[in-house]
């Protein structure tokens, strides 16, 4: 079951967008903006993509092949692009693990069209961060390019804080609360997850933004409920912040872990969210978020300059998920990326030219979101079943 606030940023593409929409509803665990982007249609049923979509003939046309003319030079060249192409798609079929269907008896430049539309297919059922790929073709050889890419989609991957300083005040929870302490200090010590109390974060000038607008805007009836929730929010994000900064939660991460027995299934639920986090830390001690961080390649044809997201503006610790405070929030944000063009996402490039291909992969980032997401996803149902 999801619990979590859902907000849709929208289905971007690398093109200016036109309208924005109102905030969705509390459909899940993770929060997501709904804004409108032109060329493509918006969807509620998944989340959106923000990168370019593209396929096998795509691909093709980014390529120019010689035609098949008569002289020797013109013959030699296209002669000479069939057979790079051919190395680089074995190359590329054997770190994938791809069979590739028999295309060479088809005439050129069909047979690469062929070829290309039956590994994209292929991969794409495979490896389930296969972006695109694309064929280069330099003064010295044909090669491909593929790309591996997380797809965040729409969502914001925003950790409550308030509920943990709750829960590490409620007695039925003494003993869950220090293991979701343990993942939050491996998040922010390790994994490298803004803090929003830290003044270079996003969400501190938002903060700081809507405390400024609070003191100027004339004083209503609910004024005082919004200066009560800035301050809240200024001092249990403090306070929790001097205890995820103590590394001792690091180093009883595994003792907490060992020891844990869990009453009910709110706590069978946190006890796999520390164990997923341990895993993670045990297992890449020394990776970030933001290790494979890569911006959208710029279109050399469009003009629109527009910004683009960063990861540090949709991932962070932040106060909390509920109330006026974060929902005035979210309006800011989702006015604000709704001026954007593109999202950075992690990406990973590898070309089969001949050189040693890297064995980097995204298992990294696949576990650590759903981490985040499974990790909001219980702090906001504590809130739920508490009240």
């Amino acid at each position: 079951m999801n619990y979590a606030t859902q907000h849709h940023i929208g289905n971007y593409q690398h093109t200016r967008t036109e309208t924005t929409t109102a905030i969705a509803p509390t459909v899940g665990r993770v929060r997501q903006l709904a804004t409108k982007t032109k060329g493509r249609k918006p969807s509620a049923e998944r989340q959106a993509e923000i990168r370019t979509n593209s396929n096998a003939t795509n691909g093709i046309l980014k390529c120019t092949f010689l035609p098949k003319l008569k002289t020797a030079k013109s013959v030699q060249a296209c002669q000479k692009t069939e057979r790079d192409f051919y190395k680089s798609l074995s190359q590329l079929a054997e770190h994938y693990n791809i069979e590739a269907t028999q295309t060479k008896d088809f005439g050129f430049p069909y047979n690469i069209v062929l070829a290309m539309w039956d590994m994209e297919t292929k991969v794409k059922r495979t490896n389930k961060n296969w972006d695109s790929f694309k064929l280069v073709q330099d003064s010295k050889k044909t090669f491909f390019v593929s790309e591996e890419r997380y797809n965040v989609g729409t969502t914001l991957y925003y950790i409550p804080i308030i509920p943990l300083f709750q829960m590490l005040k409620d007695p039925k929870r003494k003993k869950t609360a220090p293991l979701l302490l343990s993942v939050c200090s491996y998040l922010y010590h390790i994994a490298d997850v803004p803090y929003y109390r830290q003044e270079d974060s996003y969400l501190y000038w938002l903060y700081e933004m809507h405390k400024d607008w609070v003191e100027q805007d004339e004083k209503t009836d609910e004024t005082e409920s919004y200066k009560r929730e800035l301050r809240n929010a200024e001092y249990i994000g403090d306070r929790i912040e001097q205890k995820l900064f103590n590394r001792t939660n690091l180093k009883v991460f595994e003792q907490r872990l060992n020891r844990f027995k869990s009453v009910d299934m709110f706590d069978k639920e946190c006890w796999q969210v520390a164990c997923n986090a341990f895993a993670l830390c045990t297992e890449y001690p020394n990776t970030t978020i933001f290790s494979n961080a890569t911006l959208p390649e710029k279109d050399p044809y469009d003009d629109d300059e527009n910004e683009v997201i960063g990861m540090e503006k949709y991932i962070s610790f932040i106060a909390d998920t509920r109330g006026w405070l974060y929902e005035s929030l979210s309006d800011t944000i989702n006015n604000e990326f709704n001026e954007y063009g593109a999202m950075e996402e992690p990406t990973i490039s590898k070309r089969f030219d001949g050189s040693e291909i890297p064995t980097a992969n995204l298992d990294f980032e696949n576990r650590l979101f759903g981490l985040l997401n499974d990790l909001s996803g219980i702090l906001y149902e504590y809130k739920t079943i508490e009240k």
